[in-house]
């Protein structure tokens, strides 16, 4: 049963990899592999010798000992324990995603454009790098992806010049993701699992993460389409809602505030995300004049189209795809931890491979091709390292900034992908290498600073 069980999630895994080919969203695939593998568990259950206690990071004594009641027992505790870890991230995502969404209701990043005042492409390939990897950090960097593109279609016109600020925008948003525990799906889960903390996380991956953005950006500011000035005008675009500026900083600084309440109450980041939602929220519904509640109906409101309370519209257009996807890979993930195969395969990789460093470095290469989320959370079920190892901090980096080897490789790059229509063998040919070396510089960075400054 075991070897079915593995069949299913390779099968699921590439059916997740190759979504652009088959042209089937990978949700499909996760959900489905994710049912399929607990059904098997359900099934076969009195048919397995081991099971990992998720909680307790072990193999349970005598399991296969156990008679069956107490073995679907357990499965059911394991399942339920890990709907929890896996809604934890959820809400959370849910909570940052909508007060994004908000945000642009407002029209608060049209605020962002008023801090392009130059012409110059050597500067604004500095200004876009800039902003990217600052605002990755905050509102992940799927969002400043999506944010700077629209900005940067607003303000260069040349089809080419376009392409190669997409494409360093990608590297620069990954790589200001990956030392936030905001900033990237990967980095937020790991904190959520208690496996780094916030402040140790910022302190061994934000020099490498810097240097994985200021390598790049150097190199290409010597390429000749980064040299000269930019064609047409630059408009002073002000945001249609009076409202916009406040927004923006309100809802930034909310986002903000979820590490600091984790910190002071040590409850779950989740609790502090809801927390910053709500206060957004009443912002939005005071400044928009509107006297709707969240829980309204659409229709409901008024005779006029379109008339209804900002949380309700931004409720409504958050990504429920990704948030479906993030439940099924974490439960498929999960079901193969819950056997052991995850522990087990963990220990055969240690054996082939001695250097972890390796291996890390090796997921970070795999992240390119594979989606960074279920590569994470498989390590997180392969390695038993405690909180704030920097085994933990080294693959966040690795895997936060990884993927921007190839455009596929990361949130950021399938929807600069989309937005800018980026061909993957052109991004192959004059982006990918650029995002290598800057993974590497930054991967020597972490190794020195972890081995000779912070660990020394």
């Amino acid at each position: 049963m075991e070897t079915i069980i593995i069949i299913v999630f390779l099968a699921g895994y590439l059916a997740i990899t190759l979504e652009h080919n088959l042209k089937i969203d990978k949700l499909i695939p996760a959900l489905a592999m994710m049912a399929i593998l607990w059904a098997l568990i359900a099934l076969g259950i009195d048919g397995y010798e081991n099971w990992f206690d998720s909680a307790q990071q072990s193999l349970v004594d005598g399991f296969s000992n156990f008679e069956h009641l107490d073995r679907m027992h357990l499965m059911e505790e394991s399942l339920l324990h890990h709907l929890g870890k896996t809604a934890e991230i959820l809400f959370f995502l849910l909570g940052a995603m909508t007060i994004v969404e908000i945000i642009d209701y407002f029209d608060g990043f049209a605020t962002i454009k008023g801090f392009i005042k130059t012409k110059k492409k050597s500067k604004l390939l500095w200004l876009f790098s800039i902003l990217a990897f600052i605002l990755s950090a905050i509102i992940d960097n799927l969002t400043a992806t999506i944010v700077l593109i629209t900005i940067l279609q607003k303000v260069i016109k040349d089809r080419e010049t376009k392409l190669y600020f997409a494409g360093m925008i990608v590297i620069t948003a990954n790589a200001g993701g990956a030392w936030s525990p905001i900033g990237d799906v990967t980095t937020t889960m790991l904190w959520i699992a208690n496996k780094v903390s916030a402040g140790q996380l910022v302190i061994h991956v934000l020099l490498p993460s810097l240097i994985c953005m200021l390598v790049p950006v150097l190199i290409a500011g010597r390429f000749k389409i980064f040299k000269g000035m930019i064609d047409g005008d630059l408009d002073d675009e002000s945001p249609k809602s009076k409202y916009g500026g406040i927004m923006l900083y309100l809802g930034l600084g909310a986002i903000l505030f979820v590490p600091i309440f984790k910190t002071v109450t040590h409850l779950p980041p989740y609790v502090g995300m809801m927390l910053s939602l709500a206060v957004v929220a009443t912002f939005a519904e005071i400044y928009s004049n509107k006297k709707f509640n969240i829980s309204s109906l659409e229709g409901e409101e008024d005779d006029n189209a379109g008339h209804h309370s900002p949380v309700h519209h931004s409720l409504s257009k958050i990504e429920l795809p990704s948030i479906l996807f993030f439940l099924g890979i974490l439960l498929a993930v999960a079901a193969m931890e819950s056997l052991g195969i995850l522990f087990n395969a963990a220990g055969a990789l240690n054996e082939a491979i001695p250097n972890t460093d390796i291996v890390v470095m090796l997921f970070g290469v795999g992240s390119a091709v594979i989606d960074n989320v279920p590569l994470v959370a498989a390590s997180m079920g392969m390695f038993s390292e405690p909180l704030d190892n920097p085994l933990w901090h080294f693959i966040a980096y690795s895997a936060g900034t990884g993927g921007s080897m190839l455009i596929i490789g990361s949130a950021a790059g399938v929807v600069a992908m989309g937005m800018e229509k980026i061909d993957f063998f052109w991004y192959l040919k004059k982006i990918a290498w650029l995002a290598l070396v800057g993974f590497v510089s930054g991967a020597i960075v972490f190794i020195l600073l972890r081995d000779f400054v912070l660990h020394g």
